[in-house]
């Protein structure tokens, strides 16, 4: 089991792979090399403010393709860059909970899909404390923060 950097993490976000199932298919061209390249592309594409076309040649996707990767790639940022893995955790399981919400949830499978995904949230959150080598508990007071409550520890 490998720790992945920042690129392979983006990836693994951007492409919806868990962590875990990422890492194990490391030695395959498609996690090695060519899904680490997209996001490098879609990383300077926003640093640089390229037009959508521009984007879509480079990738060598439709418009609506690179569109999706685009918007996939901003929500991976958000929660590859989070400054803990607790923050991580919540800004993935809230872009989950976010992404049900628009799709309607209605039924007990819904339901049990949306339980699935912050359960791969809860995966990941783990893969990544196993190589800070971190437990856990270091996190329970980020996990368990309100909003619009004050606390005075300095914490985020």
């Amino acid at each position: 089991m490998n720790q992945l950097d920042r690129w392979e993490l983006l990836a693994a976000e951007t492409y919806s792979y868990s962590y875990d199932n990422y890492a194990d298919h490391r030695g395959n061209l498609r996690f090695d090399q060519y899904m680490p390249e997209d996001v490098r592309v879609l990383d300077r594409a926003i640093r640089e403010s390229w037009p959508l076309d521009r984007i879509a040649k480079k990738l060598e996707r439709s418009k609506e393709e690179a569109n999706l990767l685009l918007s996939a790639f901003r929500d991976a940022l958000e929660v590859v860059d989070a400054p803990t893995p607790a923050e991580s955790f919540r800004r993935s399981t809230r872009q989950a909970i976010k992404r049900a919400l628009a799709e309607g949830i209605e039924s007990e499978s819904q339901i049990e899909a949306l339980v699935v995904q912050i359960c791969y949230r809860a995966a990941d959150l783990s893969f990544l404390l196993r190589f800070r080598n971190e437990p856990l508990h270091k996190y329970s007071d980020l996990l368990r923060r309100e909003p619009g409550v004050e606390y005075h520890d300095g914490g985020a």
